[in-house]
């Protein structure tokens, strides 16, 4: 993400806080708190959520989506708001925000991103490249490939982008692959033309929250206990009952595949249990990697488990 902090040179940029990090690292409480205190201030605010899962109304349990007593009454938009039918691509959501948060400014309110999803927030802020739509011929061709032959054609057709992936990472090299056959340039040349970008546009106030590991892994462990304990079975029979292709994210968000193996008779609750705080830890492993590595450097970040929102968002507040 090369997208830096935006200056407020002439004062006309609008605000837009952002609060990201991995998942359990306290996110949602944070961005409540820091609406409540604009909102004291007399500035009304909107959280805006930047999470893959929690877009999904499918997933209110197993992806944490706050709950209306844990909203505080501060409004909340993007939260559930897809059918788990229907696949939210990054470009997707990043479609929705800009109208919601153009709205937001209309309306003369703060808005607050709040989210885990990287490339939600990199195609938001960044833009997205304009890559034509693949021809279906090519695409089923290239996916169609062994994983080994599609990096070799991919090493001969697209060397540099073949050299800045591993061999084994199958979906990129497939996307870069049918990029550079369709339409005849490397996806790099279309990364080159980013459009639809906000991030100069707005005066932007970033947060990053990277808590010590061990104090985030056990909260993983009981996220995902308390999900069991309010309901995250149902939702997941629900779920099953409606029959989607397995491939659809909704049903390979976490949680659903070892609870699914549970209500199929293939492991125990106990096994489902221990296999979702896994696969929850993981997940919370690769953000925490991603988070500390990706955004500027110039966006601060709180490597503590405590939080305060006077001293961590004075700029935003001091407006």
């Amino acid at each position: 993400m090369s997208t830096s902090q935006s200056p407020e040179s002439d004062g006309q940029a609008p605000p837009l806080a952002l609060i990201a990090g991995p998942t359990a690292s306290g996110k949602s409480d944070l961005a409540v708190r820091l609406a409540l205190a604009l909102i004291a201030q007399g500035r009304p605010a909107t959280i805006i959520n930047a999470d893959s899962a929690q877009v999904y109304a499918d997933l209110a349990v197993l992806s944490a989506r706050p709950t209306p007593d844990e909203m505080q009454g501060v409004a909340h938009r993007l939260f559930g708001e897809w059918d788990g039918a229907e696949a939210c691509s990054a470009a997707d959501w990043a479609e929705r925000a800009r109208g919601v948060i153009a709205e937001v400014h209309g309306a003369g309110r703060v808005p607050i991103l709040v989210g885990g999803t990287g490339l939600y927030l990199r195609t938001l802020l960044e833009g997205i490249a304009p890559v034509p739509p693949i021809d279906p011929a090519v695409r089923e061709a290239v996916r169609a490939l062994p994983a080994a032959e599609a990096f070799s054609a991919l090493s001969r057709e697209d060397p540099a982008r073949a050299a800045a992936l591993a061999p084994n990472d199958a979906a990129r090299i497939a996307r870069a692959l049918e990029v550079v056959r369709s339409t005849g340039k490397p996806l790099a040349a279309w990364q080159a033309e980013l459009t639809g970008g906000i991030g100069t546009a707005v005066a932007l106030h970033p947060l990053v929250l990277l808590p010590p590991r061990d104090w985030l892994y056990a909260r993983c462990d009981l996220r995902f206990a308390q999900m069991l304990e309010r309901g995250a079975t149902d939702e997941v029979r629900q779920l099953l009952a409606r029959k989607l292709d397995p491939a659809l994210p909704v049903m390979r968000a976490i949680g659903v595949p070892e609870l699914a193996a549970m209500l199929r008779g293939e492991m125990t609750l106990e096994q489902a249990r221990g296999r979702g705080a896994q696969a929850t830890r993981n997940y919370a492993k690769r953000q925490f990697t991603w988070f500390r590595r990706q955004p500027p450097r110039d966006w601060p970040r709180v490597e503590s488990k405590t939080f305060d929102v006077d001293s961590q968002f004075v700029s935003l507040l001091r407006d």
